[in-house]
């Protein structure tokens, strides 16, 4: 078993620092959220957002009447997309900087909650711009509170001390990581998220996937993400096929949502290596790529480069999904076959070749995962040598 492997020595970190509101209701926790904010003082807030999820969801309703009932000024940024940028970062901070915000409350998924924590260093730094801060011009050590209303069951942002925004004209999307932006409170209610479309229920789910097989077969690894990871990896087995057959359960929702949940808590104390540091320049390069998929499609590769350094920990959280791994490293194929063979059950059938990308672009694209500020720390993580063969190897196995 994978315990007897583990380097008792290394002291590792144990990170569980937001609190998180979780359940079918959760959402009428808002009105507690902001009598807190009140009494601390805080009258005025920008709210961070995409295009329209957060009013068919009904989570604007309740976020306005109870910022209203406390009497809080609030500006409300809305254009939040998919791979969020720096320039939407600098446009919802310069409308909170011109109400003279004091805090920032993020309705979405992980791109409004990443733009937001964005926003929230930014309102701290009033001098710096966002890509001052994606370009790692400076180290933040504070930001004004955040509130995260997760609208999605993938990313765990809600939970962790992360953040993504891409900057379009180097085709660069970095990740930071400061203890100032966890959330101070969070809200994950399922019944916000039943109506979440068949891929993006997909793709989502998957994006938790990849935290967990990531976070417990990194140098940063515990025990603590492995045993999140084996739990998340249940969960989606079980409730994924559910989710997509009946999306309006609430159960196959809320199961899915504590897996994300724990899986974003596990890559925070386990940290991240090759899918995600490959998917950002596929995203980067293709903003309408959506992350989760671009993870999906690079998954079975980096299986089968990381399983012979990994194996005892791979056949043990993977075994929902592919059973009678026997954990010896000459099953790295078996095993992502199996994966593979899984996310078609699941209906992920796509390849890097099907969403536009060719053999030419390998080339740039391990450029990228090389040169992108922060994602050389995601590599340096990986079980095995991230060098530009096994870059290059994973890109053209997932074409």
């Amino acid at each position: 078993m994978w315990e007897t492997k583990m380097a008792i020595n290394e002291v590792k970190e144990i990170r569980a620092k937001t609190t998180v509101f979780f359940g079918v209701g959760a959402i009428r926790k808002i009105n507690y959220i902001a009598q807190e904010l009140k009494q601390r003082g805080i009258d005025k807030v920008v709210v961070v957002t995409g295009k329209g999820s957060y009013k068919k969801t009904g989570a604007w309703n309740y976020v306005n009447d109870a910022m209203g009932q406390e009497g809080i000024k609030h500006v409300l940024y809305d254009q939040v997309t998919p791979n969020p940028t720096v320039d939407q970062v600098d446009e919802a901070t310069k409308m909170a900087r011109e109400l003279g915000a004091q805090a920032v409350i993020a309705i979405g998924g992980g791109s409004p909650i990443d733009a937001a924590k964005s926003v929230a260093i930014l309102l701290a730094y009033q001098d710096k711009t966002a890509r001052d801060l994606y370009e790692f011009k400076f180290t933040p050590t504070k930001a004004v509170p955040i509130i995260a209303i997760n609208l999605t069951h993938g990313t765990g942002t809600e939970a962790d001390r992360f953040a993504v925004v891409s900057i379009p004209e180097k085709e660069y999307k970095p990740a930071i990581a400061y203890d100032c932006i966890y959330p101070l409170y969070s809200i994950d209610d399922p019944a916000l998220m039943v109506q979440l479309p068949a891929n993006q229920t997909r793709y989502v789910t998957v994006d938790a996937l990849n935290h967990i097989v990531e976070a417990a077969t990194s140098k940063a690894a515990s025990p603590f993400s492995i045993l999140l990871a084996k739990e998340t990896v249940r969960l989606i087995a079980r409730y994924l096929p559910q989710a997509l057959t009946h999306p309006e359960d609430p159960t196959a929702r809320y199961y899915l949502l504590y897996a994300s949940l724990i899986a974003g808590i596990s890559f925070d104390n386990g940290m991240l290596h090759f899918t995600h540091a490959l998917e950002h320049p596929l995203s980067a390069v293709k903003p309408d790529l959506a992350h989760g998929l671009g993870l999906a499609i690079l998954l079975p590769a980096v299986v089968k480069q990381i399983y012979p350094a990994t194996p005892e920990v791979l056949a043990d959280i993977l075994a929902p999904i592919v059973p009678d791994l026997k954990g010896i490293p000459a099953e790295a194929e078996k095993a992502a076959k199996g994966v593979e063979s899984w996310l078609f059950t699941v209906g992920i059938t796509e390849k890097l070749s099907t969403v536009g990308f060719k053999e030419e672009d390998i080339e740039k694209l391990t450029d990228l995962a090389f040169n992108t500020p922060s994602l050389d720390l995601l590599l340096s993580l990986a079980p095995v040598p991230a060098d530009r063969s096994t870059v290059e190897t994973i890109f053209r196995d997932s074409l």
